[in-house]
């Protein structure tokens, strides 16, 4: 009798609305709104990224916020690869070590939670920290929809105050696998539950010859074999200083649109790896499993690997 009324007690909770809350959708996980972050921004364990360049972070920055400066450094920014990448990529993961050196002198430790903020005109580079916190085997790692402008307009003041250095404890990165080789790309061509998407604008997809010439070697035009196109540009208003994502409605009918099926694994690329982070956000927003492949069309090209291209067909 005890074991039946403790079921029924537990029926009627579960039956009760309120009383029992549903988990929280994928982008509630990854998204949070300037209110949010302004009533936890005093919390011990959080940690803001503001993603963008010095003299915008100099100007003014959400208070507590670090600098993570994409006119250089490992985690938003190109770098140099020379003497250490034979293919002279300009914008690949860090080695284990370095990564996890930088992300502790940015005060991340293993129990932080961390909000990256886009400021400047360009949002991807936010994005693409994101998808490095990721790949380092962090959770907890969320973006704020709005980015700085986002915060202003909502109210809130900024500061010019730098955050006193404070290293975070930071066990040995476990690295997730969410970064592809050409090889792999190659593997999963029209492979069925696997969608390779190109976040590159549409013209690139379409493979129409660029209006300047570049200084090196003529580019291929078109893009991978059985790719889909879904320009990273399109999942955000606003520009890069208040980007705001568009609804999941929106970006759902915009995958489906690609032709992104319901639990596919969406590949992206762009050009150097860093626009595709944006597109790949989006998805993530949707619960979608995601992969970078981090050389993306500059190394496909470096490789000779096979293109489609549409304007050649016309």
């Amino acid at each position: 009798m005890p074991t039946l009324r403790l079921l029924a007690v537990v029926a009627a909770l579960a039956a009760t609305p309120g009383l029992v809350s549903a988990q929280p959708s994928a982008r509630d996980r990854l998204v949070v709104t300037p209110s949010w972050l302004a009533e936890h921004l005093n919390d011990r364990d959080l940690v803001v990224l503001q993603v963008g360049r010095k003299e915008t972070y100099d100007a003014g920055h959400i208070p507590g916020a670090r600098l993570v400066n994409y006119d250089g450094g490992a985690l938003a920014a190109p770098m140099d690869h020379s003497g250490r990448d034979p293919n002279h990529l300009m914008l690949e993961m860090p080695a284990p070590e370095a990564l996890r050196n930088e992300l502790a002198a940015l005060g991340i430790s293993n129990t932080s939670r961390i909000v990256v903020v886009a400021s400047d005109n360009y949002w991807s580079p936010s994005t693409r920290v994101l998808l490095t916190l990721d790949y380092a085997g962090l959770d907890n790692a969320m973006w704020l929809d709005g980015g700085l402008k986002g915060w202003t307009d909502a109210g809130r003041q900024l500061s010019n105050a730098v955050p006193e250095p404070k290293p975070g404890a930071l066990a040995p990165l476990k690295l997730r696998p969410v970064v592809v080789d050409a090889a792999f790309v190659q593997a999963h061509i029209r492979k069925p539950g696997f969608a390779i998407v190109d976040a590159r604008t549409r013209n690139f997809y379409d493979g129409i010859p660029p209006q300047r010439a570049s200084n090196g070697p003529p580019p291929k035009l078109g893009h991978i074999p059985g790719a889909v196109s879904a320009p990273y540009n399109l999942f955000a208003t606003g520009d890069g200083q208040g980007t705001t994502l568009r609804s999941a409605e929106e970006i759902q009918a915009m995958f489906t649109a690609a032709g992104v099926k319901p639990g596919d694994t969406v590949i992206g690329y762009c050009h150097i790896g860093q626009q595709a982070t944006a597109m790949l956000f989006a998805a993530r927003t949707l619960g979608y499993k995601v992969l970078l492949y981090d050389g993306s069309f500059t190394e496909w090209q470096m490789k000779d690997l096979p293109v489609e291209n549409p304007s050649a067909k016309k």
